[in-house]
């Protein structure tokens, strides 16, 4: 197993994507801390790694608060004795985050509290672990919006995102010599609960999105947690501040 014994904290585990990483985290011989804002989505998502032979426990937190973040890794460590991988899942995309001109003060500081603050937050509390120990892998979900711009804006997510990209690049500078690592995975549209919502009431926001990507589908919660499995992994020792992107090619894509 790639991931054997090794304690994995991943937030927003819930749900969509997260709840994809519990899974095959566990599945890899992970200890998985599932950290959920909603106390019931957390323990189902332990409910389905525990029934399928995996290891999980819960922790109720709000990424945006630093109480919630420091007990989350008070609670990894407590529980298997180390915190090997952080991974910044966690993220929200409201419907009102448009462009800078229409979106509304509080909807830009919600999603800058939950997207940003959150990896910050987290980081804060597990790297002095990771360092402790000598070794440390950071995963931060950013976006390939962080990379390109978009005529049908979210400006606050697309800021957010890009902000996770440079702290990332900041972290890797900085702790590798402690032997943390930290990286970044910029994914396209994918099928989460998050980004399908939005689409199925917006079928003109679906073509434009399908139109332009080559492959002609949005991507699957577990073709981004394949790769998070190998920045989780010791195969990826030496893969540090790296911005990889998973979009079917859409980023790629002039007409």
């Amino acid at each position: 197993m790639r991931l054997e014994g090794k304690v994995c904290v991943i937030t927003g585990a819930g749900s969509g994507m997260g709840r994809v990483a519990a899974q095959q985290f566990a599945a890899e011989g992970a200890k998985v801390v599932v950290a959920e804002y909603d106390q019931a989505a957390a323990e189902e998502t332990v409910g389905l790694v525990t029934e399928a032979g995996g290891e999980a426990s819960s922790v109720l937190v709000d990424v945006s608060m630093e109480g919630d973040c420091r007990r989350m890794v008070d609670h990894a460590v407590q529980t298997y004795g180390r915190i090997d991988v952080l991974y910044n899942n966690a993220g929200i995309m409201p419907a009102a985050d448009h462009s800078v001109v229409d979106t509304d003060v509080a909807t830009w500081d919600q999603v800058m509290a939950v997207n940003l603050r959150g990896v910050f937050l987290g980081c804060k509390y597990a790297i002095p672990q990771m360092a402790e120990q000598g070794t440390g892998s950071i995963i931060n979900i950013s976006s390939f919006v962080a990379l390109l711009g978009c005529s049908v804006p979210q400006d606050a997510y697309t800021a957010s995102k890009g902000a996770v990209l440079s702290l990332t690049r900041s972290l890797a500078v900085q702790f590798a010599p402690q032997g943390v690592r930290a990286n970044a995975i910029c994914p396209g549209p994918i099928e989460t609960p998050l980004l399908m919502d939005w689409l199925v009431k917006d079928e003109e926001a679906k073509r434009i999105r399908l139109a332009r990507n080559p492959t002609g589908r949005f991507g699957k919660p577990e073709e981004v947690v394949s790769l998070a499995i190998y920045l989780a992994s010791d195969e990826s020792r030496w893969t540090n501040g790296a911005a990889l992107v998973v979009d079917g090619g859409i980023s790629i894509n002039y007409f």
